[in-house]
């Protein structure tokens, strides 16, 4: 055995991950409705014969190194509180190599960065930017293809440039996003608005899977601000700006309080008069609503926005108090959405096709604490569950209201849950929306590539208290000394666009102007604006509201099709092999009992409820533990060949033509 392979057997366990995949026993080759099988992309691993000299052998392993150990090393705090520590695994000595040496490697197929020949410094000194700046990642626990991928599309994107309007229009939607903050601020002195100070520069995240905006008017109110996260907009800029060149037509998103209401009027046409309202006691409900309506960071929208001349609908869901929760929500409403459009699993032909995006926004210590995470990460890859990867974005403001992390979790990162999925993690430094802008658009390309999820961790601050109303200092003095001194994201980046000659002061202060005219004439409407019912929109326009007055419905259904569905739903394939107990006591009985006309079990009478929606064209879903057989084995919703495995859903064969199907959502 080379010396290549004994070290890659002793350092590189990950090569052997997919020989250790669970085998499906039910469902394995038929796809039934609601799961199709996933295709097999696992490849072998692709090592460049020019590895295979001495010569170049401590450069790949010095590499490898950097690939799996480099993040530990890189700037990822804006506020420059973690230490560094070193970090030996990438130590020069553990590879024979020394700084001093002038003799060139050969790094083609090694480093994916376009040059060919490398001097030891040279090759550090490379490896060092790619892995240990201000962005950095985990992927080395990857099955090989997603991890050879991973490593090529990283270290390749490290030249690519952005482009200089694009660096324009960020630094103006962060600066918006900064003047919200601040026009909040002045006018409502006592609102919690949990503003999007310290994490402006997330927008360049949604700017790539679409765009975003923070500080000002509202001082007596809880806005939960972004400040310190400003750059949280170039993530969900990216976001948007990247599913607009894709086949993506909708994206479901939840997320809390933190940067939200920047969010929702920066970037999703949210009309910041109903915000005021608000904040000023109104409801944001329109007159004669049955309802209350909810509180300020709570508030929810559903709307299209064109990003490249392509619509997008954005539908961000309610957020609750209870942290995180709305997580499976999130997934489940981007499952329906895609049974909606007949797409993925829910597609007759291909399962490739997206359509639907899921992305969830979380906080670091909710996302590391709070079981619902790893609960929904449980269901992420599971048949009848999976939504084709969501797009997890952690705002990080090294904070849990006043929790540090060293006392909220065992792990080095508030993301490490994620790799209980092997879930590939890019660490990024919001003081750099660029670098936001590349780790948007590599983790956007993984989901895409590989249906995946992929969590982003987007290390910012948070400039006030948990709320603006709280004080900060009385836990970490020196954190807060620190940020008190510092110039905001936005103005850090403004100053580099206009020092860089690609936008002048003057548009970016006119654009402020701008938004900040629209924010008061907004604030003059509060007294006077009606606002519009906006819950019984799109899919749900078949919808009215309740009456005043008990309604009875008539939902009964004609004998003639009760019988035909009864028998239906015990009808299988002749040449099926079926289980003789479930012969007897499950089909013939059932049949039977139809054709008597006598007393129904509870089973029989939850096929005929259930068929008779499906023969009426409604869909039906059932999910849980032991679903398909039933836990007492009185249902046998789905019937397993016994020679094949295979499964059949006698439900879903009522007619030729059925368009409602059961989905058996087997958990």
């Amino acid at each position: 055995m080379s010396m290549l392979t004994l070290w890659r057997l002793h350092s590189a366990p990950r090569i052997f991950q997919s020989a250790y995949a669970y085998t499906s026993l039910y469902h394995s080759e038929n796809g039934i409705y609601g799961h199709r099988r996933k295709e097999n992309r696992l490849s072998p691993e692709k090592v460049p014969q020019n590895v295979v000299t001495s010569e170049n052998f401590q450069a790949y392993r010095l590499t490898e190194a950097y690939r799996k150990h480099g993040h530990k090393r890189a700037t990822l705090d804006p506020l420059g509180l973690q230490q560094r520590c070193g970090v030996p695994e990438i130590d020069l000595s553990n590879y024979g190599l020394s700084k001093d040496s002038t003799t060139q490697f050969d790094v083609n197929g090694i480093l994916n960065n376009g040059v060919s020949k490398l001097t030891t410094a040279e090759l550090t000194d490379t490896l060092e930017n790619i892995y240990c700046g201000p962005i950095a990642v985990e992927f080395d626990y990857l099955q090989t293809e997603e991890r050879e991928w991973f490593a090529h599309t990283f270290e390749s994107q490290r030249k690519l440039l952005i482009p200089d309007e694009r660096k324009s229009d960020l630094a103006k939607l962060m600066l918006k996003c900064q003047a919200f903050d601040h026009f909040l601020a002045n006018k409502f002195t006592t609102v919690k608005r949990y503003g999007g100070e310290g994490g402006e520069s997330t927008m360049a995240i949604f700017d790539e899977i679409f765009s975003y905006g923070t500080q000002g008017k509202f001082t007596t109110v809880k806005r939960y601000g972004g400040e310190g996260g400003e750059s949280m907009m170039a993530i969900f800029d990216e976001i948007f700006s990247y599913s607009s060149q894709d086949d993506i037509s909708h994206i479901v998103m939840c997320m809390p309080h933190r940067g939200r209401l920047n969010f929702l009027t920066c970037m999703l046409k949210f009309p910041p008069v109903i915000m005021f309202q608000k904040m000023k006691g109104k409801s944001e409900l329109p007159p004669g609503a049955k309802g209350t309506g909810d509180v300020l960071s709570h508030l929810y929208t559903s709307e299209d926005i064109q990003y490249h001349g392509k619509d997008i609908h954005v539908s961000l869901i309610p957020n609750p108090s209870h942290l995180e929760a709305n997580n499976p929500v999130a997934v489940g409403k981007a499952r329906s959405k895609q049974q909606r459009l007949k797409v993925r699993d829910y597609s007759e032909t291909d399962t490739s096709g997206q359509r639907v995006l899921c992305v969830q926004v979380h906080g670091d210590a909710s996302f590391s604490a709070q079981g619902v995470v790893a609960e929904t990460f449980g269901f992420a890859e599971c048949p009848h569950f999976n939504v084709g990867g969501s797009i997890h974005i952690i705002v990080n403001n090294q904070l849990g209201f006043t929790t540090e992390p060293s006392r909220a979790r065992s792990s080095l990162y508030s993301s490490c849950l994620a790799k209980i999925n092997s879930y590939p993690v890019i660490h990024v430094n919001a003081d750099y929306p660029e670098e936001v802008i590349r780790a948007t658009s590599l983790a956007m390309q993984y989901q895409q590539t590989f249906g995946k999820d992929v969590i982003i961790d987007f290390i910012c601050f948070r400039k006030y208290g948990h709320n603006e109303l709280d004080d900060p200092t009385f836990t970490q003095p020196t954190m807060y000394n620190i940020i008190n001194q510092r110039k905001s994201i936005p103005d850090m980046f403004s100053e580099q666009v206009i020092t860089d000659g690609i936008c002048n002061k003057e548009v970016l202060d006119k654009e402020v102007a701008e938004w900040n005219k629209e924010l008061s004439n907004n604030l003059d409407m509060v007294e006077k604006h009606v606002p519009k019912a906006f819950h019984l929109q799109s899919d749900w326009s078949i919808c009215q509201q309740a009456g005043d007055v008990v309604t009875t419905w008539d939902t009964g259904v004609a004998l003639d099709t009760l019988k035909f569905v009864g028998a239906k739903s015990v009808s299988v394939p002749s040449d099926m092999n079926v289980h003789p107990t479930i012969q007897k006591t499950h089909l013939d009985r059932r049949l039977q009992k139809i054709q008597d006309g006598g007393d129904l079990d509870w089973a029989t009478a939850e096929a005929l409820a259930i068929g008779s929606l499906l023969y009426q064209g409604f869909n039906v879903r059932i999910s849980g533990q032991d679903v398909g057989r039933g836990t007492f084995s009185h249902r046998h919703g789905m019937i397993v060949d016994q020679k094949t495995d295979s499964v059949y859903i006698p439900l879903n064969h009522v007619t030729d033509n059925q368009t409602g199907f059961l989905e058996v959502g087997e958990k």
